[in-house]
Protein backbone atom coordinates (compact mmCIF):
# COMPACT_ATOMS: atom_id res chain seq x y z
CA UNK A 1 0.00 0.00 0.00
CA UNK A 2 1.09 3.95 -0.17
CA UNK A 3 2.17 4.85 2.92
CA UNK A 4 -0.18 7.71 2.09
CA UNK A 5 2.50 10.52 3.80
CA UNK A 6 1.74 13.58 1.66
CA UNK A 7 -1.51 15.63 1.21
CA UNK A 8 0.21 17.61 -1.40
CA UNK A 9 2.85 16.63 -3.36
CA UNK A 10 4.38 19.71 -5.15
CA UNK A 11 7.73 21.26 -5.85
CA UNK A 12 9.04 24.70 -4.12
CA UNK A 13 12.42 25.19 -5.63
CA UNK A 14 14.85 27.45 -3.55
CA UNK A 15 18.09 29.43 -3.78
CA UNK A 16 20.84 27.69 -6.03
CA UNK A 17 23.06 27.30 -3.70
CA UNK A 18 22.95 27.47 0.39
CA UNK A 19 23.53 24.41 3.25
CA UNK A 20 20.53 22.71 2.05
CA UNK A 21 21.40 23.25 -1.65
CA UNK A 22 20.27 19.58 -3.48
CA UNK A 23 18.29 18.55 -0.58
CA UNK A 24 14.62 17.57 -0.48
CA UNK A 25 12.21 18.69 2.68
CA UNK A 26 8.92 17.73 3.46
CA UNK A 27 6.78 20.07 5.48
CA UNK A 28 4.43 19.01 7.63
CA UNK A 29 0.40 20.30 6.25
CA UNK A 30 0.05 22.94 8.99
CA UNK A 31 2.75 25.37 8.03
CA UNK A 32 2.11 27.86 5.07
CA UNK A 33 3.34 27.52 1.84
CA UNK A 34 2.26 30.88 -0.80
CA UNK A 35 0.41 29.06 -3.23
CA UNK A 36 0.22 25.43 -1.92
CA UNK A 37 -2.83 24.50 -0.24
CA UNK A 38 -2.18 24.03 3.71
CA UNK A 39 -4.79 21.62 5.23
CA UNK A 40 -4.23 20.92 8.44
CA UNK A 41 -5.45 17.16 7.55
CA UNK A 42 -8.64 18.49 8.13
CA UNK A 43 -11.79 19.02 5.87
CA UNK A 44 -11.85 22.67 7.21
CA UNK A 45 -9.32 23.96 5.25
CA UNK A 46 -9.48 21.67 2.26
CA UNK A 47 -9.61 24.22 -0.24
CA UNK A 48 -7.45 26.86 1.64
CA UNK A 49 -4.06 28.18 -0.15
CA UNK A 50 -2.03 30.45 1.69
CA UNK A 51 -1.16 33.73 0.17
CA UNK A 52 2.44 33.99 2.39
CA UNK A 53 5.29 31.73 3.65
CA UNK A 54 5.96 31.02 7.13
CA UNK A 55 9.09 31.63 8.46
CA UNK A 56 10.32 29.07 8.47
CA UNK A 57 9.42 27.80 4.48
CA UNK A 58 11.51 31.46 3.42
CA UNK A 59 14.62 30.28 5.34
CA UNK A 60 14.50 26.76 3.68
CA UNK A 61 14.18 28.08 0.31
CA UNK A 62 16.99 30.70 1.19
CA UNK A 63 19.17 27.87 2.30
CA UNK A 64 18.29 25.94 -0.93
CA UNK A 65 16.17 23.86 0.01
CA UNK A 66 13.38 21.84 -2.48
CA UNK A 67 10.30 21.40 -0.81
CA UNK A 68 8.85 18.33 -2.18
CA UNK A 69 5.15 18.13 -0.73
CA UNK A 70 3.06 18.44 2.14
CA UNK A 71 3.35 15.93 4.94
CA UNK A 72 0.11 14.58 6.19
CA UNK A 73 -1.04 15.00 9.89
CA UNK A 74 -3.13 14.36 12.49
CA UNK A 75 -6.16 16.96 12.00
CA UNK A 76 -4.99 20.31 13.46
CA UNK A 77 -2.10 18.28 15.54
CA UNK A 78 -4.35 16.39 17.42
CA UNK A 79 -3.78 12.86 17.61
CA UNK A 80 -0.73 10.53 18.34
CA UNK A 81 -1.49 8.05 15.09
CA UNK A 82 -1.54 10.06 12.10
CA UNK A 83 -4.65 8.46 11.97
CA UNK A 84 -7.21 11.38 12.32
CA UNK A 85 -6.36 13.01 9.64
CA UNK A 86 -9.42 14.22 7.17
CA UNK A 87 -7.26 12.08 3.66
CA UNK A 88 -6.89 9.01 5.38
CA UNK A 89 -3.85 7.53 7.94
CA UNK A 90 -0.26 7.12 7.03
CA UNK A 91 1.28 3.89 7.07
CA UNK A 92 4.61 3.28 9.17
CA UNK A 93 7.21 2.14 6.44
CA UNK A 94 8.78 -0.36 8.96
CA UNK A 95 5.80 -2.06 9.15
CA UNK A 96 2.99 -1.13 7.12
CA UNK A 97 0.26 -2.32 9.50
CA UNK A 98 1.12 -0.32 12.64
CA UNK A 99 0.87 3.58 13.01
CA UNK A 100 4.24 6.17 12.57
CA UNK A 101 3.18 8.47 15.44
CA UNK A 102 1.90 11.44 15.02
CA UNK A 103 0.92 14.19 14.79
CA UNK A 104 3.83 14.68 12.29
CA UNK A 105 3.52 11.06 11.19
CA UNK A 106 3.66 11.89 7.83
CA UNK A 107 6.54 14.13 7.73
CA UNK A 108 8.39 11.26 9.91
CA UNK A 109 6.87 8.33 7.71
CA UNK A 110 8.56 10.50 4.38
CA UNK A 111 12.17 10.81 5.60
CA UNK A 112 12.36 7.11 7.13
CA UNK A 113 11.17 5.59 3.54
CA UNK A 114 13.35 8.01 1.72
CA UNK A 115 10.57 10.06 -0.06
CA UNK A 116 12.05 13.32 1.48
CA UNK A 117 15.69 13.86 2.89
CA UNK A 118 14.55 15.73 5.60
CA UNK A 119 11.25 17.17 7.31
CA UNK A 120 9.72 19.66 9.67
CA UNK A 121 7.14 18.78 11.68
CA UNK A 122 5.61 20.41 15.23
CA UNK A 123 5.30 19.42 18.44
CA UNK A 124 2.97 20.45 21.00
CA UNK A 125 3.35 17.24 23.50
CA UNK A 126 5.86 14.65 21.41
CA UNK A 127 4.22 14.76 18.23
CA UNK A 128 7.74 15.32 16.52
CA UNK A 129 9.25 12.98 19.19
CA UNK A 130 6.54 10.48 18.98
CA UNK A 131 6.76 9.80 14.97
CA UNK A 132 10.64 9.94 15.46
CA UNK A 133 10.47 7.32 17.62
CA UNK A 134 8.05 5.04 15.96
CA UNK A 135 10.04 5.00 12.49
CA UNK A 136 13.29 4.97 13.64
CA UNK A 137 14.39 8.62 12.72
CA UNK A 138 15.82 11.42 15.25
CA UNK A 139 13.64 14.49 15.91
CA UNK A 140 14.16 17.56 17.69
CA UNK A 141 11.47 19.83 19.70
CA UNK A 142 13.32 22.85 20.13
CA UNK A 143 12.94 25.62 23.53
CA UNK A 144 10.46 27.68 22.89
CA UNK A 145 10.98 30.85 21.61
CA UNK A 146 14.36 29.31 19.53
CA UNK A 147 11.70 28.98 16.00
CA UNK A 148 9.59 31.40 14.84
CA UNK A 149 6.17 30.20 15.11
CA UNK A 150 5.12 32.63 11.86
CA UNK A 151 2.72 30.68 9.30
CA UNK A 152 1.78 28.31 11.78
CA UNK A 153 -1.83 27.20 12.33
CA UNK A 154 -1.77 26.95 15.94
CA UNK A 155 -3.25 23.57 18.15
CA UNK A 156 -1.80 25.43 21.23
CA UNK A 157 0.20 28.33 21.31
CA UNK A 158 1.75 28.54 24.09
CA UNK A 159 3.20 24.46 23.82
CA UNK A 160 4.34 24.30 19.85
CA UNK A 161 7.25 24.64 18.25
CA UNK A 162 7.93 23.92 15.01
CA UNK A 163 11.30 21.65 14.68
CA UNK A 164 13.26 19.29 12.25
CA UNK A 165 12.79 14.78 11.52
CA UNK A 166 15.94 13.36 10.02
CA UNK A 167 17.91 10.26 9.48
CA UNK A 168 20.75 11.37 11.79
CA UNK A 169 21.62 13.78 14.45
CA UNK A 170 23.17 15.85 12.46
CA UNK A 171 21.57 16.32 9.77
CA UNK A 172 18.86 16.99 12.28
CA UNK A 173 20.66 20.14 14.06
CA UNK A 174 21.81 21.23 10.61
CA UNK A 175 18.19 21.38 9.56
CA UNK A 176 17.47 22.74 13.29
CA UNK A 177 20.48 25.64 12.48
CA UNK A 178 18.76 27.10 9.18
CA UNK A 179 15.39 27.45 10.81
CA UNK A 180 16.15 28.80 14.10
CA UNK A 181 16.67 32.24 15.01
CA UNK A 182 14.63 35.69 15.74
CA UNK A 183 11.86 36.75 13.66
CA UNK A 184 10.20 40.06 13.67
CA UNK A 185 6.62 38.10 13.04
CA UNK A 186 7.07 36.75 16.68
CA UNK A 187 7.56 38.10 19.37
CA UNK A 188 8.06 35.21 21.05
CA UNK A 189 11.35 34.11 19.36
CA UNK A 190 14.64 35.15 21.26
CA UNK A 191 16.37 38.22 19.97
CA UNK A 192 19.52 36.64 20.45
CA UNK A 193 18.97 33.41 19.23
CA UNK A 194 20.24 33.62 15.86
CA UNK A 195 23.73 31.88 13.83
CA UNK A 196 22.63 28.84 15.57
CA UNK A 197 25.86 26.02 14.78
CA UNK A 198 24.30 23.00 16.30
CA UNK A 199 25.55 20.49 13.97
CA UNK A 200 29.29 21.15 14.93
CA UNK A 201 27.79 19.77 17.83
CA UNK A 202 27.37 16.67 17.16
CA UNK A 203 31.03 15.15 17.16
CA UNK A 204 30.03 12.21 20.07
CA UNK A 205 32.08 13.64 22.51
CA UNK A 206 29.97 12.89 25.61
CA UNK A 207 32.95 12.17 27.86
CA UNK A 208 32.29 13.65 31.03
CA UNK A 209 28.46 14.61 30.87
CA UNK A 210 25.97 13.93 33.53
CA UNK A 211 23.16 12.03 32.65
CA UNK A 212 19.92 12.24 35.23
CA UNK A 213 17.55 9.47 34.93
CA UNK A 214 13.62 10.00 36.24
CA UNK A 215 12.51 6.90 38.16
CA UNK A 216 8.98 8.39 37.67
CA UNK A 217 9.55 8.11 33.28
CA UNK A 218 11.19 4.97 33.24
CA UNK A 219 8.32 2.38 34.79
CA UNK A 220 5.48 0.79 33.25
CA UNK A 221 7.33 0.20 30.14
CA UNK A 222 6.57 -2.48 27.42
CA UNK A 223 9.62 -4.93 28.19
CA UNK A 224 11.91 -4.41 24.56
CA UNK A 225 11.40 -0.39 25.21
CA UNK A 226 13.02 -0.88 29.05
CA UNK A 227 15.81 -3.32 27.57
CA UNK A 228 17.01 -1.13 24.89
CA UNK A 229 16.79 1.68 27.07
CA UNK A 230 19.36 0.36 29.22
CA UNK A 231 21.43 -0.76 26.53
CA UNK A 232 21.43 3.01 25.40
CA UNK A 233 22.50 4.10 29.01
CA UNK A 234 25.27 1.43 28.92
CA UNK A 235 26.77 2.77 25.26
CA UNK A 236 26.70 6.18 26.74
CA UNK A 237 28.66 5.48 30.00
CA UNK A 238 31.14 3.30 27.89
CA UNK A 239 31.47 7.07 26.26
CA UNK A 240 32.38 8.22 29.50
CA UNK A 241 28.73 9.10 30.71
CA UNK A 242 27.88 9.33 34.28
CA UNK A 243 24.69 8.46 34.97
CA UNK A 244 22.60 9.63 38.61
CA UNK A 245 18.89 8.96 39.11
CA UNK A 246 16.85 11.91 39.41
CA UNK A 247 13.12 12.91 40.69
CA UNK A 248 10.27 14.50 38.82
CA UNK A 249 7.26 14.08 41.48
CA UNK A 250 4.93 16.44 39.62
CA UNK A 251 4.93 14.67 35.89
CA UNK A 252 2.16 12.40 37.86
CA UNK A 253 0.03 15.39 36.74
CA UNK A 254 1.70 16.40 33.76
CA UNK A 255 -0.49 14.05 30.98
CA UNK A 256 -3.77 16.35 33.05
CA UNK A 257 -2.40 19.37 33.11
CA UNK A 258 -1.35 19.28 29.25
CA UNK A 259 -4.41 18.12 28.23
CA UNK A 260 -6.75 20.71 30.17
CA UNK A 261 -4.33 23.73 28.91
CA UNK A 262 -4.07 22.02 25.09
CA UNK A 263 -7.55 21.55 24.76
CA UNK A 264 -8.41 24.91 26.19
CA UNK A 265 -6.13 26.68 23.79
CA UNK A 266 -7.44 24.87 20.58
CA UNK A 267 -10.78 25.78 21.59
CA UNK A 268 -9.86 29.34 21.62
CA UNK A 269 -7.96 28.74 18.41
CA UNK A 270 -10.14 26.92 16.64
CA UNK A 271 -13.29 29.62 17.12
CA UNK A 272 -11.96 31.55 14.08
CA UNK A 273 -12.22 28.53 11.90
CA UNK A 274 -16.84 29.65 11.65
CA UNK A 275 -17.45 29.22 7.79
CA UNK A 276 -17.47 32.98 7.39
CA UNK A 277 -13.30 33.96 8.30
CA UNK A 278 -11.56 30.49 7.67
CA UNK A 279 -13.17 27.00 6.64
CA UNK A 280 -15.68 25.76 4.51
CA UNK A 281 -19.26 27.70 4.40
CA UNK A 282 -21.99 25.98 7.18
CA UNK A 283 -24.35 27.65 4.02
CA UNK A 284 -27.00 30.64 5.65
CA UNK A 285 -30.42 31.08 5.23
CA UNK A 286 -30.70 33.47 7.72
CA UNK A 287 -29.82 31.91 11.10
CA UNK A 288 -26.21 32.38 12.39
CA UNK A 289 -26.22 29.66 14.90
CA UNK A 290 -26.93 27.09 12.68
CA UNK A 291 -24.87 27.64 9.99
CA UNK A 292 -21.89 28.16 12.26
CA UNK A 293 -22.86 24.87 14.12
CA UNK A 294 -23.53 23.10 10.69
CA UNK A 295 -19.91 24.51 9.30
CA UNK A 296 -17.88 23.15 12.20
CA UNK A 297 -20.34 20.02 12.43
CA UNK A 298 -19.06 19.42 8.62
CA UNK A 299 -15.62 20.70 8.87
CA UNK A 300 -14.36 19.00 11.89
CA UNK A 301 -13.53 15.64 12.51
CA UNK A 302 -14.25 13.59 15.75
CA UNK A 303 -11.30 14.17 17.77
CA UNK A 304 -11.13 17.98 17.03
CA UNK A 305 -14.84 17.74 17.68
CA UNK A 306 -14.11 16.10 21.10
CA UNK A 307 -11.11 18.23 22.10
CA UNK A 308 -13.13 21.31 21.70
CA UNK A 309 -15.73 20.71 23.74
CA UNK A 310 -13.69 19.43 26.96
CA UNK A 311 -11.39 22.57 26.48
CA UNK A 312 -14.43 24.92 26.19
CA UNK A 313 -15.62 23.15 29.33
CA UNK A 314 -12.84 23.71 31.35
CA UNK A 315 -12.91 27.62 30.07
CA UNK A 316 -16.54 27.71 30.89
CA UNK A 317 -17.90 29.71 33.99
CA UNK A 318 -18.20 28.13 37.61
CA UNK A 319 -15.07 25.07 35.70
CA UNK A 320 -12.36 27.88 35.08
CA UNK A 321 -10.67 27.99 38.52
CA UNK A 322 -11.13 24.36 39.06
CA UNK A 323 -9.86 22.74 35.62
CA UNK A 324 -7.84 25.42 33.93
CA UNK A 325 -6.43 27.47 36.50
CA UNK A 326 -5.02 24.15 38.23
CA UNK A 327 -3.82 22.70 35.12
CA UNK A 328 -1.46 26.18 35.02
CA UNK A 329 -0.60 25.66 38.60
CA UNK A 330 0.82 21.98 37.98
CA UNK A 331 2.55 23.35 34.92
CA UNK A 332 4.50 25.81 37.13
CA UNK A 333 5.17 22.61 39.49
CA UNK A 334 6.50 20.65 36.62
CA UNK A 335 8.97 23.48 35.68
CA UNK A 336 10.43 23.88 38.69
CA UNK A 337 10.92 20.60 39.05
CA UNK A 338 12.86 19.96 35.63
CA UNK A 339 14.71 23.06 36.25
CA UNK A 340 15.80 21.56 39.88
CA UNK A 341 16.72 18.21 38.64
CA UNK A 342 19.09 19.98 35.71
CA UNK A 343 20.63 22.28 38.01
CA UNK A 344 22.39 19.24 38.97
CA UNK A 345 23.18 17.17 35.50
CA UNK A 346 23.64 18.31 31.92
CA UNK A 347 20.49 16.51 30.61
CA UNK A 348 18.07 13.84 31.26
CA UNK A 349 17.37 10.68 29.79
CA UNK A 350 13.80 8.38 29.37
CA UNK A 351 12.48 6.09 26.68
CA UNK A 352 11.02 8.27 24.35
CA UNK A 353 7.57 6.48 24.22
CA UNK A 354 6.76 3.65 26.49
CA UNK A 355 5.44 1.47 24.07
CA UNK A 356 6.08 0.21 20.25
CA UNK A 357 4.36 1.22 17.48
CA UNK A 358 0.65 0.11 17.61
CA UNK A 359 -1.25 -1.22 15.10
CA UNK A 360 -3.11 1.17 13.25
CA UNK A 361 -7.39 1.19 14.54
CA UNK A 362 -6.09 -0.27 17.86
CA UNK A 363 -6.04 3.62 19.78
CA UNK A 364 -8.77 5.11 17.75
CA UNK A 365 -11.71 3.49 20.23
CA UNK A 366 -9.79 4.33 22.92
CA UNK A 367 -8.91 7.93 23.42
CA UNK A 368 -7.70 8.36 26.71
CA UNK A 369 -5.07 5.20 26.23
CA UNK A 370 -3.59 7.26 23.48
CA UNK A 371 -3.53 10.40 25.40
CA UNK A 372 -1.51 8.27 28.36
CA UNK A 373 0.76 7.05 26.20
CA UNK A 374 2.28 10.72 25.70
CA UNK A 375 3.33 10.31 29.65
CA UNK A 376 6.89 11.03 28.92
CA UNK A 377 6.89 13.59 26.45
CA UNK A 378 4.38 16.68 27.55
CA UNK A 379 6.03 17.39 30.66
CA UNK A 380 9.04 18.91 28.36
CA UNK A 381 6.51 21.00 26.59
CA UNK A 382 4.88 22.04 30.00
CA UNK A 383 8.08 23.20 30.73
CA UNK A 384 9.00 24.36 27.54
CA UNK A 385 12.76 23.00 27.13
CA UNK A 386 14.17 21.37 24.44
CA UNK A 387 14.17 17.30 23.72
CA UNK A 388 15.60 15.13 21.22
CA UNK A 389 14.26 11.55 20.04
CA UNK A 390 16.83 9.10 18.67
CA UNK A 391 17.07 5.34 17.68
CA UNK A 392 17.85 3.22 20.56
CA UNK A 393 17.70 -0.40 18.50
CA UNK A 394 14.70 -2.41 17.84
CA UNK A 395 12.19 -4.46 19.84
CA UNK A 396 10.37 -7.44 17.92
CA UNK A 397 11.42 -5.29 14.60
CA UNK A 398 10.24 -1.90 15.89
CA UNK A 399 12.32 0.66 16.17
CA UNK A 400 12.71 2.60 19.90
CA UNK A 401 13.51 6.05 21.06
CA UNK A 402 15.91 7.66 23.56
CA UNK A 403 14.23 11.14 24.76
CA UNK A 404 17.25 13.33 25.91
CA UNK A 405 15.95 16.57 27.63
CA UNK A 406 18.18 19.51 28.03
CA UNK A 407 17.79 22.60 29.83
CA UNK A 408 16.14 25.91 28.22
CA UNK A 409 18.33 26.95 24.66
CA UNK A 410 20.50 23.67 25.87
CA UNK A 411 20.06 22.30 22.28
CA UNK A 412 23.87 21.72 21.98
CA UNK A 413 24.09 19.50 24.65
CA UNK A 414 21.46 17.54 23.72
CA UNK A 415 22.38 17.39 20.32
CA UNK A 416 26.24 15.92 21.29
CA UNK A 417 24.81 13.07 23.53
CA UNK A 418 22.51 11.89 20.86
CA UNK A 419 25.31 12.14 18.23
CA UNK A 420 27.03 9.56 20.22
CA UNK A 421 23.94 7.20 19.84
CA UNK A 422 22.91 8.06 16.45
Amino acid sequence: MSLNAFITETTIEGADDGPLAGTTVAVKDNISTAGVRTTCGSDMLSDYVPPYDATVVERLKEAGATIVGKANMDEFGMGTTTETSAFGPTANPIDEERVPGGSSGGSAAAVAAGEADLALGTDTGGSIRCPAAFTGTVGIKPTYGLVSRYGLVAYANSLEQIGPIAPTVEEAAALLDVIAGPDEHDATTREDGADTDLASAADGDVAGMRLGIPAELTDGLDDGVAARFEESLATLEDRGVETTEVSLPSVEYAVAAYYVIAMSEASSNLARFDGVRYGRSGGYDGNWNEAFSAARSEGFGDEVKRRILLGTYALSAGYHDKYYKQAQEARAWIKRDFDEALANVDALATPTMPVLPPKRGESLDDPLTMYLIDVNTVPVNLANLPAISVPAGESEGLPVGLQLIGPAFGEETIVRLGSALA
